[in-house]
């Protein structure tokens, strides 16, 4: 049995039934493997590198990961806020202490840059609202000879592919009355809806493939794209 672990925000969380049907891609990552691989979503809501720490979950993953496993990390919307960290220090020298803490027990760390707000300007053109976050993530990952998936970009061109309009229906938008979950009705262009959520779990599934990780093998057949 191998095991991913997956440590991010609420783009990666399983989201409560009365959220459906937002999900975040970890919430529907273990559908894309067979069952030799088991995914282990710990990813929570608000959370930023440091928070994800404060609160225990990273030392959690930690007691519990194997040699030849896997950690996923992925964090950047909340360390943007208020939340402490900058770019090239603290954030960099948190997401240090997930890859040295998945090394030490032998597992394999997986740097993910976080995925682009659905953010486009009067041209149609997507606009990074993420600062410098994915790029201090991929310096680092460079720096300690990391493995790195760039959803930051592989979400921008699917975005860009699908167009302002046609983008819409990977997040959670309804009119009011429409869902019961959303009697307000919601314009949300950071969460996915499960199709969404699906969807940039194939790009993870990409990301999987094009590094040659071990696990390819147990990826269930072909995923096609949009």
């Amino acid at each position: 049995m191998i095991n991913i672990f997956l440590a991010g925000d609420s783009t990666v969380a399983s989201c409560p039934k009365y959220e459906a049907p937002m999900a975040g891609w970890g919430q529907m990552f273990h559908s894309f493997f067979t069952e030799e691989v088991r995914v282990h979503n710990f990813a929570k809501g608000g959370a930023s590198t440091n928070t994800f720490m404060e609160q225990g979950y990273l030392d959690t993953i930690l007691a519990f990961i194997q040699p030849n496993d896997y950690l996923f990390i992925q964090f950047g919307h909340n360390d943007q806020k208020s939340f402490g960290t900058q770019p090239y220090t603290t954030y960099q020298a948190n997401l240090t202490e997930y890859v040295n803490g998945a090394r030490k027990k032998g597992a394999t760390p997986i740097l993910v840059t976080s995925v682009l707000r659905r953010n486009f300007d009067e041209e149609g053109r997507l606009v990074n609202t993420l600062g410098d976050y994915p790029s201090a993530m991929i310096q680092l990952a460079e720096r300690m000879d990391v493995q790195l998936i760039n959803l930051w970009e592989k979400t921008e061109k699917l975005y860009q592919s699908l167009g302002l309009e046609g983008s819409k229906q990977l997040f959670t938008m309804f009119e009011a009355n429409e869902h019961p979950n959303y009697p307000d009705g919601i314009e949300d262009n950071t969460h996915f809806c499960e199709h969404g959520a699906r969807e940039v779990g194939k790009l993870v599934i990409e990301g999987i493939k094009e590094l040659q990780l071990p696990i390819v093998p147990f990826i269930k057949g072909s995923f096609n794209r949009l």
